[in-house]
């Protein structure tokens, strides 16, 4: 790992180092939401150790408070399906002896994809996935812990704030991205189903619903394909 944290890109290091220090935050989110919704502290930490994907284990926590176990199942490999592409496009930089990929692999996350597939030289590449996923496996996790304790402390997390970390850390994570005009129609598409589905359907559900966001995306490329 010393050998990777040389190689890299300063600006690189310095990206991934802000990213990390959020993801404690969020974790420390998720944890305290966890317990206080009911989910005992010990599965939120293996959650967070095994699963190791914060949007799945936000939405899952959801579903369990609405006593939906099979609807957190089915969710959360929903969310998860995307990671089948994901390993396609960095199998490079994970490894190629099975202790490594198996490992590379757990370390799959959106986040670790991103800052790899921007690199265009192998080096760097490898060095930013293997810095992301090992730093936010450890900043998520140890998060989580200190989540857990608040959790258990504190009645109620949302008069600390901490129910709006994961919600605000998505948002400043997808700012950039909203720069594209398609995104922002996905996006407010998203948005509204989400939102009109929020007071009829379980908790996670209407953000599942919200994945038809999707759906302008593919109309407007079907649209523009038609008229070339």
């Amino acid at each position: 790992m010393g050998a990777l944290y040389r190689t890299i890109d300063r600006g690189l290091l310095r990206d991934i180092g802000a990213l990390i220090i959020a993801a404690a935050f969020i974790g420390v989110s998720f944890g305290a939401i966890a317990v206080a919704s009911g989910v005992p502290g010990w599965l939120a930490l293996v959650m967070s150790m095994v699963v190791f994907a914060g949007g799945s284990q936000f939405m899952a926590v959801g579903l369990l408070a609405a006593g939906s176990p099979v609807g957190a199942l089915l969710g959360g490999l929903l969310l998860n399906a995307r990671h089948l592409p994901f390993g396609l496009a960095v199998s490079d930089v994970v490894g190629h002896r099975w202790p490594t990929r198996l490992l590379g692999s757990h370390l799959l996350i959106d986040e670790s994809v991103a800052f790899a597939l921007s690199q265009t030289d192998p080096v760097q590449r490898r060095a930013a996935y293997w810095l992301t996923g090992v730093g936010l496996f450890v900043t998520w996790n140890l998060g989580t812990a200190i989540g857990v304790v608040v959790g258990g402390a504190v009645a109620d997390p949302a008069a600390l704030g901490l129910d709006a970390a994961f919600p605000a850390g998505l948002l400043a994570l997808l700012l950039p991205s909203l720069q594209d005009p398609a995104a922002r129609g996905v996006a407010a598409v998203a948005a509204v189903v989400a939102l009109l589905t929020t007071p009829l359907l379980p908790a996670g559900v209407p953000v599942l619903l919200g994945l038809l966001g999707l759906a302008t995306l593919a109309l407007r490329r079907r649209n523009q394909e038609e008229k070339r």
